[in-house]
């Protein structure tokens, strides 16, 4: 409870929450219990059956119902005299505007993707609301406070970008296990379940048809006649064995590589057709066809056993005859779910099979959902503290006590015997586009990109803009907005087909865009250069900002799932690896280190003084406690200053 020079203050409140998930759970609950009156909670998700081991407000009759909804109802039955309004939406929805998030006196964030985090962070700056963010992952977490005009915004720091992978590396020359992963995922498991409609890169080419597309997409269609055994070593010779030939006949391409190993049923079953364990009719006969399992058809029950190639090639070809026989009516609308098991397990044994062929160590079911889910496993316990340090803070913005507002870091070992490091708010970079409306530039062919690449790459994925309006001086390249006639929408639409140097206002080198965001009262300059050309690998999206901070991303080690949350905001023409929906942690700061509360000391000090004591991965050197942003994650594209008034993030 809030002692009683606080209670004023917190009792006249009126607080927003974003996100009920992780954090927000326990949140919800210390807010109620700290004697918070006025509470409201905006969150789009449903309540899913991973959540229950972390999420405490939900129970497993709740799966499905909306987070917000339920995490209210749970609350009220302990604390029914509060007041808590729940919105099942996206904070992004035009409803939550500026007039909205001016009726609060701080926000805060339990958010799990950085689009939406920048978006509640330029609405907090535009409402003058002070805004206290968050994130946990597995038991490293964090606490920063963001007031305007008086520390950074949430933006002023960089944010790792997605790994991303061109599509020639996902399907034709792998290196890493996560690599497999996206191509069993993205690509074999969209073309043999999804949408036969997509488009689908799977290097399809058949020896026994006409090199047509039209005669290749028959590789995967179900013969006449043919049972779900014959069509299942029909695809796995297909994509294992012939695409792998055909990619070895290009010589240019192994000089330097490794060659991948082309691999046949016949060779890994040289006995003939595959048999179960003779479980598989007494298991899959079931009332519920999304329990299937091949692995309990076959016999295999530990998760985190590394199956050998022929357990792979056997979970495969059962997994897709379940599919075909016990779920033949989702096929054609299946998107990968890792709350799927049958679906985790082709993507594990499809990833596994390609590993082999390509000299990739293997790895188990577990360790396989883990990446496929974007999932790093999360701690309640962590949740929990995280939460408890958001309403300390929260406190100390309502009752205006800025001097000792902290930001404060969750470490999973000790350092100087402390868990929880303290740190006093940084003031905002000057460098910053969003709190100190910095120019950025752009490097772009303007002879060859079309306005469309410029809103969808620039404007709404690395700016994180949703209605965004487009100015070139006085004339308006580009607007979005429900109170447009139809003229204009048309004039718009058109526009976006245009190469930006033909656009009836011409951007070219030299141009300088404004680009406005009318919910979110963000405005910014873009200064134009013009560049011929560009590195497909380096520079997949064909132009570079400059002056937007965000930092170099960083590959994980593949035995490691990719970090929670991703993006929704992505460039056309990629794919994303979705997340887990726990929160997420970003940046810490390894310049300074710490004796007490908000006392500051430089690393170099305190590494001298304290070299012997042993910090896990240690806090001093180079060598620092691995934090994991919302924005590391797998993307597939087809086409040190340690001063203290700065920050590093921890390696």
């Amino acid at each position: 409870m809030a002692s009683e020079q606080q209670l004023p203050s917190i009792k006249s409140s009126k607080v927003l929450m974003v996100g009920a998930g992780g954090i927000g759970c326990e949140l919800l609950k210390t807010l109620a219990l700290s004697g918070f009156q006025d509470i409201h909670i905006i969150d789009m998700d449903t309540i899913e059956v991973s959540n229950l081991n972390r999420q405490f407000l939900f129970r497993k009759s709740h799966v499905g119902q909306s987070k917000a909804k339920v995490a209210r109802d749970a609350v009220l039955r302990f604390r029914p005299q509060i007041n808590i309004t729940p919105y099942h939406a996206n904070v992004k929805d035009p409803d939550f505007d500026v007039d909205f998030f001016k009726q609060f006196n701080v926000v805060l964030n339990g958010l799990d993707n950085l689009d939406a985090r920048r978006h509640v962070n330029r609405l907090c700056l535009a409402a003058d609301v002070p805004l206290v963010e968050s994130g946990t992952t597995g038991f490293l977490g964090q606490v920063t406070v963001h007031i305007k005009g008086k520390t950074e915004c949430y933006e002023c720091q960089p944010k790792p970008t997605p790994k991303s992978y061109p599509v020639c590396t996902i399907t034709s020359t792998p290196s890493k296990f996560v690599h497999c992963i996206v191509w069993a995922k993205e690509l074999l498991f969209a073309k043999l379940f999804g949408d036969k409609n997509q488009d689908n890169d799977l290097n399809v080419r058949s020896n026994d048809a006409a090199s047509s597309s039209e005669n290749a997409e028959d590789v995967f269609e179900q013969r006449e006649g043919e049972d779900p055994e014959q069509y299942g070593r029909r695809i796995y010779d297909h994509v294992f064995g012939y695409n792998i030939e055909v990619a070895l006949s290009n010589e240019e391409t192994w000089k330097n590589r490794n060659r991948p190993r082309p691999i046949y049923s016949k060779d890994v079953f040289p006995n003939g057709l595959v048999q179960s364990n003779g479980n598989a009719d007494k298991v899959t006969v079931t009332e519920d066809p999304s329990s299937v399992s091949a692995m309990t058809s076959l016999g295999l029950k530990n998760p985190q056993d590394i199956w050998s190639l022929s357990e792979n090639s056997k979970i495969l070809l059962e997994a897709l005859k379940l599919f075909l026989g016990k779920r033949e009516k989702d096929i054609g609308n299946l998107i990968f779910d890792k709350d799927d098991q049958l679906a985790v397990e082709f993507v594990t044994a499809a990833a596994n099979i390609r590993a082999s062929s390509f000299g990739i160590p293997l790895h188990s079911l577990f360790e396989a959902k883990g990446i496929a889910g974007n999932i790093v496993h999360a701690v309640a316990t962590t949740n929990a503290i995280i939460a408890g340090l958001i309403v300390i803070e929260a406190i100390k913005v309502l009752q205006s006590n800025l001097n000792n507002c902290r930001m404060t870091y969750c470490l999973e070992h000790p350092s100087r015997k402390m868990l929880l490091m303290p740190v006093e708010p940084f003031e905002p970079n000057k460098s910053c586009y969003v709190c100190s409306e910095t120019p950025l530039s752009l490097e772009v062919n303007t002879n060859s990109s079309k306005l469309r690449d410029f809103v969808e790459k620039i404007v709404k994925s690395k700016l994180g803009m949703c209605l965004p309006l487009i100015m070139h001086g006085s004339a308006l390249l580009y607007e979005v907005g429900d109170d447009l006639d139809k003229a204009m929408v048309a004039n718009y639409t058109a526009n976006l087909d245009k190469v930006l140097a033909e656009l009836p206002s011409p951007v070219t080198s030299g141009t300088v865009l404004t680009v406005e965001d009318l919910q979110q009262e963000f405005t910014c300059s873009i200064n134009i250069k013009h560049r011929d050309e560009f590195d497909d690998e380096k520079e997949p999206d064909g132009m570079v900002l400059s002056g937007w901070t965000q930092a170099p991303s960083k590959e994980k080690d593949d035995n490691v799932a990719v970090s929670n949350g991703v993006s929704t905001s992505s460039a056309s023409q990629s794919t994303a690896v979705e997340a887990e929906d726990d929160d997420d942690i970003e940046i810490i700061p390894t310049g300074v280190a710490f004796v007490s509360a908000g006392a500051k000391r430089k690393l170099s000090e305190i590494c001298n003084s304290n070299s012997h004591s042993s910090v896990g991965e240690g806090y001093c050197g180079e060598k620092n406690t691995a934090v994991m942003d919302e924005e590391d994650v797998v993307v597939m594209l087809t086409e040190s200053n340690s001063d203290v008034s700065k920050k590093k993030r921890l390696q």
